[in-house]
């Protein structure tokens, strides 16, 4: 799934730089192994901290601007990358996404945000959900850093094109062995018009939130903050 998901990175035309930032943990070698036979580069760091984790890979690998796409999306288009990276360009944002609010399907998520926003997230986040999913802390923020949203119209963002769960799997799986073999960069209107076409599809995994790992870090939030407002200050 990985290697789809590079296959398409590669096509970009505005990005210098691939880099899988992968966990440090053992269960990850593999994905140093891949990257190595691939020939990406693979930069690994903190398991559940994944803002140090993006942090320390940018330090790795300098530059002024970074893009942010998850390994959970393996049908990403390259077309939407490019405009979201375009629209954050020419408004000179520190932080730019298509998912803030979100009107595309989940699995075509993009970010992008400078170095300079990143540093700022690093020094200052501190709650679960801001060291876990990177960018919550530039987007709660807007007296700090500059937010753009690319829209798209009609709004799809109730279709979910993610793999977080086995019925994820099985539909990406599905859509792959329906377009791939025919036209390996297919597109979003190549998989809205299959869904069009076969709209079982869109049933196998609907029953599934959006964000759900976000949502479950939220509440971490929460707890947290409860937590320490019951512990009695010491003497």
């Amino acid at each position: 799934m990985l290697v789809h998901q590079l296959e398409r990175l590669k096509s970009l035309t505005l990005v210098d730089k691939i880099i899988v930032a992968t966990s440090n943990d053992a269960s990850d070698d593999v994905i140093e192994q891949l990257c190595q036979s691939v020939g990406i580069h693979c930069f690994r760091g903190s398991l559940a901290n994944v803002l140090d984790r993006y942090y320390q890979a940018s330090l790795a690998y300098p530059s002024d601007h970074v893009v942010r796409i998850t390994g959970d999306c393996p049908v990403i288009d390259t077309d939407i990358i490019e405009q979201v990276i375009q629209l954050h360009l020419n408004t000179a944002a520190d932080y730019s996404s298509n998912c803030d609010p979100a009107t595309l399907p989940d699995g075509l998520d993009v970010e992008v945000f400078t170095f300079s926003a990143l540093q700022q997230s690093w020094q200052h986040a501190k709650k679960p959900s801001e060291l876990e999913h990177v960018t919550p802390f530039m987007r709660s923020h807007p007296e700090l850093f500059t937010c753009q949203n690319y829209t798209h119209s009609p709004d799809y963002s109730h279709l979910r094109w993610t793999v977080d769960e086995p019925a994820d799997f099985e539909l990406i799986t599905q859509i792959y062995h329906e377009l791939y073999p025919n036209k390996p960069m297919f597109k979003l209107k190549d998989m809205l018009k299959l869904i069009e076409q076969k709209p079982h599809l869109a049933a196998i995994n609907a029953h599934f939130k959006r964000n759900e790992g976000l949502l479950k870090s939220l509440q971490q939030d929460k707890l947290s903050c409860d937590v320490k407002a019951q512990t009695p200050e010491k003497d």
